[in-house]
């Protein structure tokens, strides 16, 4: 009785050991597979990625979407978060990738692993109808200390407008678009930033007469503009970026991604990245 009891016990030690030993070996992309969805991080920002009749829709949802049903993976659990909390929610295990037109930069290739470039695009300004204060440029904002701007806490913006010499007392830090908009409306900032799309769209929706888009705005020639935006993955997660980044080139070389953005108001001419744009020469300052 003792015997077998005993040899039971081991038994079941071994299955136990093998099926333990055989999680900790398994990749992210089998296992992503193998369960048929992947959690994936939005930011909340228009035409990237937005919530429209219960439905997550925009340019980065529908890469996401048609990269991951390509690898396997028929469902995309998307999560719209605050653009500040994605790369931590990503080290915290809340995401298995994280997306929605985040601009390469060498500072967060410090922290994830970004696949290849999606897409490109430019900065933009909202400021209060008939632009009082005539407001074209980042320079403009700089040469008049009385000037505050509220800026999406961990956008890239805030970067580019000290390097063109606004000051940090000048900027203000707020959560989302919206509360940069209601910043403006109310007094407490006379402009605010950011991608231009997101924010020329993202006003057209919440039709604000007292603010509008500056048409005028001067692009700063600086590093890091234009942006390439792309997905991120944690570091160990090679296997899962590298299938990624198969699956986008195929859809890039066959035009797939060109007419994945349009319908959300980017043009094949304007906002596809050239061929020799690449993560690495982001990352390294090269074409940053």
């Amino acid at each position: 009785m003792k015997k077998s009891l005993v040899g039971f016990l081991a038994l079941m030690l071994l299955v136990v050991l093998a099926a333990c030993g055989k999680d900790s070996s398994g990749s992210k992309l089998e296992d992503l597979k193998e369960k048929g969805v992947v959690k994936v991080g939005f930011a909340n920002e228009k035409p990237y990625a937005y919530e429209e009749d219960g439905e997550l829709q925009g340019a980065a949802v529908a890469i996401a979407k048609a990269v991951f049903e390509n690898l396997g993976i028929d469902e995309v659990d998307g999560k719209l978060s605050e653009f500040g909390n994605l790369i931590p929610g990503l080290g915290a295990g809340k995401f298995d990738v994280i997306t929605a037109g985040m601009a390469i930069t060498p500072d967060r290739c410090k922290n994830v692993a970004f696949g290849e470039p999606e897409i490109k695009y430019g900065e933009g300004l909202i400021v209060e109808t008939g632009n009082p204060m005539n407001l074209k440029s980042y320079k403009d904002i700089a040469a008049n200390p009385d000037v505050k701007v509220a800026v999406m806490s961990g956008a890239t913006e805030k970067e580019f407008m000290i390097k063109e010499g606004v000051a940090e007392s000048q900027i203000m830090m707020v959560p989302d678009i919206p509360a940069s908009f209601s910043a403006v409306e109310s007094g407490r900032a006379a402009v605010t930033t950011g991608t231009e799309m997101t924010i020329k769209m993202a006003l057209e929706s919440a039709n604000i007469d007292k603010l509008e888009f500056v048409n005028e705005f001067e692009q700063p020639e600086i590093e890091g503009v234009p942006s390439y935006g792309a997905a991120a993955f944690l570091n160990e997660d090679d296997e899962l970026r590298e299938a990624y980044n198969a699956e986008l080139k195929k859809m890039k070389e066959n035009g797939e991604i060109a007419a994945l953005i349009e319908p959300f108001g980017f043009t094949e001419e304007m906002n596809t990245v050239d061929d020799d744009i690449t993560t690495e020469s982001v990352c390294s300052g090269e074409n940053y």
